[in-house]
């Protein structure tokens, strides 16, 4: 089959998109003085602020339990492994199926989808209540329950990171990301301190395990009831058949094939929580052995942390505005490279709790930086995949380094691991330091409004036709052709991104001047699909490679699909 179309190959129908009236107004840059000036400014959203409180709550509980959890596993077992264990599975999950959360959230409802694995979370810890109450949890359920709330949480986290865009202006997302951080880390200074001090206000470990495990349990009503009441209005909806699982995760994985400033991003983040790990998974150990300091010494240890990553929270918008993105992580590094060695060789509190906060502080700092880039360099469309496949690169460093500097500690020393683990840090911040994170202006990702129709063809396709080609014809003046070939290559990860599976770029031996520029989609539907998923800065690119097409009309597009026998009727 083959037609020939006038118009633009990626015209938009009118109906193929449905912004949200309603939704704020997106802007694709955030000035240093706006940020400096505003940073509680996402909490003037009604939305936003809902949001904020229940996870600020949710949160409260979640650490407590984290601290809870982890001394009780300290006290049923001796064995350092075990313990790093729990890091282990909390971080395990999400390295499981993080691009499979995020390709849920993207074609499913997200407010249901919330809904269900905030209630799946509430029932895992409230059998873990029942189980400490009742004295019967042993280090086996203990992991196995831990596990199971944190598959609610790794499947949550990705739709709950992503609906933040739908509730504040696109301005505003730099701030609102450092005010999740607050959230989460207001929760981390309170929170590991509270669960210490329930977990020493019994004789038995389990009775304060188990109040603590009811109190998380409850605080999750809170998400679930601001979920239950909010009226979802989504930034984007597809007039198409929704994506299926495994071609949605395939999809976000072209994505970020195709996507260098993602990249860097998630490499960056392996890096420094797989060294990181060894302070999370191992400071319980540190304060048995080393500090002699029972569950509320812990927690004192785990809340100061918190407390720097609330400072970090509370200054990051003054940071950001004097220090580039690359100069804050590499600092941040810097500072958990002292943090480590302290906590190796450091036998009194107070030094490494100067060095927690700081450490809290430098965390806060990294991960903001590295999340804020995710989030404004994936458009709406695959935003809750990028964001999964972040989490899943972030928490598989977690879970990774946790066992790989327990089995350290395990076998030589918790000293050993917490050196080994800032060597690897020290050692890979030469790369680092060459993978560059939210440099230059951010891309406009907001949905790009084509009024063309889509084309219209003689023998119009099914939906699952295919493959398709599609062939754009330029005359390009010979002296405008080196500009033209380097804008045309940059164009051609914006069509493997959105959807193409082979793209190319030819010129006629017998007419120069003649380009064609070639891209295969494997259906017609992914090729709707494509048009649906262009952004204004992709548009602004396509415009500047046609505005060097010579002639008053349009470049020629041909739509070619897949020639099959075709069977005749009996």
């Amino acid at each position: 089959m083959n037609s020939s179309d006038q118009t633009v190959e990626q015209g938009q129908s009118s109906a193929a998109i449905s912004p949200n009236p309603s939704a704020p107004e997106a802007t694709p840059s955030v000035s240093p003085a706006t940020t400096r000036a505003s940073g509680f400014a996402p909490l003037r959203y009604p939305l936003f602020r809902d949001r904020w409180i229940a996870s600020t709550v949710s949160n409260l509980g979640t650490w407590m339990q984290d601290t809870s959890g982890t001394w009780l596993m300290t006290a049923l077992t001796g064995s350092p492994l075990l313990i790093a264990l729990m890091q282990t599975a909390a971080s395990a999950p999400v390295l499981l199926l993080g691009i499979f959360a995020g390709a849920t959230a993207d074609i499913f409802d997200r407010r249901r989808l919330l809904l269900f694995w905030q209630a799946w979370q509430m029932a895992a810890v409230a059998l873990l209540a029942v189980l400490a109450f009742t004295g019967v949890i042993g280090p086996v359920w203990l992991l196995l329950l831990t596990f199971l709330m944190n598959i609610g949480s790794a499947m949550n986290n990705p739709a709950w990171q992503a609906i933040v865009p739908e509730l504040i202006p696109r301005s505003e997302l730099p701030n609102a990301v450092a005010l999740a951080s607050a959230s989460n880390n207001l929760a981390r200074a309170v929170g590991p301190a509270l669960g210490g001090l329930l977990m020493a206000a019994f004789i038995h470990e389990t009775t304060g395990a188990g109040w603590t495990f009811a109190l998380n349990a409850a605080s999750f009503a809170a998400v679930i009831w601001v979920l239950y009441v909010w009226k979802r209005q989504p930034l984007f909806r597809s007039a198409l058949p929704a994506e299926r699982l495994m071609g949605s995760v395939e999809t976000g994985f072209r994505f970020l094939r195709y996507s260098p400033v993602l990249q860097a991003t998630f490499v960056r983040a392996f890096l420094f929580t797989f060294s990181v790990a060894a302070v999370w998974s191992l400071l319980a150990v540190v304060a048995h052995r080393h500090l002699g300091q029972g569950a509320l010494g812990y927690g004192i240890l785990n809340g100061s942390m918190g407390l720097g990553a609330v400072l970090a929270a509370f200054l990051l918008p003054r940071v950001r505005a004097r220090f580039t993105y690359d100069q804050i992580l590499a600092a941040s590094s810097a500072q958990y490279i002292s943090t480590l060695l302290v906590l190796a060789f450091a036998r009194t509190t107070w030094p490494i709790i100067l060095f927690l906060i700081a450490g809290g502080f430098a965390w806060v700092c990294t991960m903001s930086s590295l999340n804020v880039s995710v989030q404004l360099n994936a458009p709406g469309w695959v935003q809750a995949r990028a964001l999964g496949m972040y989490q899943m690169v972030f928490q598989g460093g977690l879970a990774i380094g946790s066992v790989v500097w327990g089995y350290v500690a395990e076998h030589s020393s918790v000293k050993v691991a917490m050196c080994a683990s800032a060597a690897t840090m020290a050692v890979s911040l030469p790369l680092t330091l060459r993978l560059h994170v939210m440099r230059g202006t951010v891309p406009d990702l907001s949905p790009y409004q084509w009024k063309r129709p889509v084309p219209h063809l003689e023998l119009e396709p099914q939906p699952e036709d295919g493959p398709v080609r599609i062939l754009v014809d330029y005359s390009v003046p010979t002296e405008r052709y080196n500009e033209f070939v380097h804008a045309i290559h940059q164009l051609r990860d914006v069509r493997l991104r959105s959807g193409a599976i082979r793209w190319g770029v030819f010129r006629d031996g017998n007419d120069p001047e003649r380009l064609e520029e070639s891209f295969v989609m494997e259906s017609w539907l992914e090729y709707l699909r494509s048009r649906e998923r262009m952004t204004t800065a992709d548009a602004t690119l396509l415009q500047t490679v046609r505005s060097m097409h010579k002639g008053d009309e349009s470049p020629r597009v041909t739509h070619q699909v897949y020639a099959k026998e075709v069977q005749a009727a009996s």
